[in-house]
């Protein structure tokens, strides 16, 4: 006689009874961050952190040191290493409570975040010399953890992303500034490993990278306006989205069709645009792809980004500002490096020529926050395409900030000309005085650099007539008998001919306020 079978719903109630009281009790899960062929950053305290069941009592070995922790009641637990000496060695990370996780090949050395947008994400295999590139890479010490791009409303705790090191196979999907960045500082720094913590995204804002605290707390009705104005694109997205639906459903019929009768069809297909889930949510991107890597120890940041603000360009130096001082505030390490890229010379034509320079004027503000730096790429951009492939030397220029300034390495040289003053000189002309930090001024258009303009009191700007003398440019126009004010490389794409003999260019300023 056959058993009767019990109805689905109560044989998995048995089932559950049955199983052993361990399977109910959560494994130890560090955040993914932690994963085989990770860095640590070396001279700081290390935090190792993750889930486990409430009340566990975790853990954390590595080298001769070892810290412990209990999970709280929501199953979080964080533990403190000592601050670490750097090591090339690949070591195991053990992580135990009630099972153990075993991180294999561990090294330690100097961690910085790279972020911003699509100049940032532009990858080694898309840069200059990208075969060269990987015939050379052979730099396992360097290693980068990516993180695949993600939008929230609200922070996160876990990212998805794994830690690769520098092969000739994997160089080509390395971010090529911060890989260039990276290499840079491997071979001054005596070979030390360096990681690189890669969150970007292409044609990202500001202001989804700044956290809510920041937004909420912004001193100004620019902050106020961000949310204003993303209320008003989510209160005309269903009529928007209705329209692509309706375009979309126009191209299926019509890409059937063509294939139907046998034809090539090329046609694009709709896109949608700006709404829920939209990578230019308000903090969307810091939730989803900044808030879970904190409070993850590094040195600093190195930033390019900026492009997809140029048209609000008077809101970038609050919003970039108050975007620093967030991630520093998150982070708790005080104020760490903050490095980033000045945007390149690009889009000369059209009725808008500007746009940039006050973008960049912005980010030149930004450096009265405390511990940071600028790499000025005016002159290795590309006037036709916003993402010039000269990736190497835009990450040398962010390393040379970087070891002149928290390495030490004061020998270098690592900023072109900084505008100090301008005076009148005589009836015409103007004597424009340059911080030259040592490296005496030069052009390449015999000692004649073009990119300066001049304007009387009619703040009409006439091109400017020019000679370098000593740490100084005079410049007159003709058509300005009585000169007040003078700009340099303002321009989206500017003629900007002066640098330093070590080849790095002049900021662009002004000295208007027009």
């Amino acid at each position: 006689m056959k058993t009767p079978m019990l109805p689905c719903t109560l044989r998995i109630m048995v089932l559950s009874f049955l199983l052993p009281c361990a399977a109910l009790i959560a494994d130890v899960i560090p955040v993914s961050l932690f994963n085989d062929g990770m860095v640590l950053q070396h001279g700081k305290s290390i935090p190792v952190w993750g889930t486990a069941n409430n009340g566990e009592k975790i853990q954390v070995r590595f080298a001769e040191h070892s810290a412990t922790t209990v999970a709280d009641d929501k199953g979080q637990w964080r533990a403190w290493l000592p601050a670490l000496a750097p090591s090339s060695e690949g070591r195991r990370l053990v992580i135990s409570g009630n099972n153990t996780v075993t991180i294999k090949d561990v090294l330690v050395g100097e961690v910085w975040l790279a972020s911003g947008q699509s100049n940032m994400e532009w990858t080694v295999a898309r840069a200059y010399d990208a075969r060269f590139e990987a015939i050379a890479a052979r730099h396992p010490l360097i290693r980068q953890f990516l993180v695949s791009k993600k939008v929230s409303e609200q922070p996160q705790s876990r990212v998805i992303g794994k830690w690769t090191k520098v092969t000739p196979e994997s160089v080509g999907q390395f971010s090529a500034v911060a890989y260039f960045f990276a290499l840079d500082l491997h071979r001054v720094l005596d070979g030390i490993p360096v990681g690189i913590l890669h969150s970007s995204w292409g044609g990202s804002r500001v202001e989804a990278w700044m956290d809510a605290a920041t937004i909420a707390n912004g001193d100004g009705p620019e902050f106020a306006g961000i949310h204003t104005r993303w209320q008003e694109t989510l209160a005309r997205w269903p009529a928007a989205k209705a329209s692509v639906d309706a375009a979309i459903k126009r191209w299926e019929e019509e890409r059937s069709a063509a294939q139907t009768q046998g034809k090539t069809f090329s046609k694009p297909k709709p896109q949608y645009g700006r709404g829920p889930g939209h990578m230019d949510t308000p903090c969307g991107l810091y939730n989803a792809m900044i808030a879970p890597l904190v409070p993850y120890a590094l040195r600093g940041a190195i930033w390019y980004q900026g492009e997809s603000n140029a048209q609000r360009a008077h809101e970038y130096r609050a919003f970039f500002s108050a975007m620093i001082e967030g991630w520093r505030r998150e982070f708790g390490q005080g104020d760490f490096p903050f490095y980033w890229v000045q945007l390149a010379n690009y889009r000369a034509n059209g009725p808008d020529e500007t746009s940039y320079a006050f973008l960049r004027e912005a980010q030149t503000q930004t450096l009265a926050l405390p511990n940071t730096g600028q790499a000025v790429t005016i002159d290795i951009g590309n006037v036709t395409d916003i993402h010039p492939r000269n990736k190497r030397n835009v990450g040398r220029r962010l390393a040379l900030v970087a070891l002149a300034t928290t390495y030490g390495k004061t020998s270098l040289t690592y900023s072109g000309p900084v505008f100090l003053s301008a005076k009148r000189e005589g009836d015409s002309s103007m004597r424009v005085l340059f911080d030259t930090g040592g490296s005496p001024l030069t052009s390449p258009l015999a000692l004649q650099p073009e990119g300066f303009e001049i304007a009387g009191a009619d703040k009409v700007f006439h091109p400017a007539d020019t000679r370098i003398d000593g740490e100084s440019v005079i410049i007159s126009s003709p058509g300005v008998s009585a000169p007040v004010a003078v700009r340099y490389a303002w321009r989206n794409a500017p003629k900007a001919g002066l640098f330093n003999q070590d080849g790095l260019p002049a900021t662009p300023f002004r000295t208007d306020d027009w």
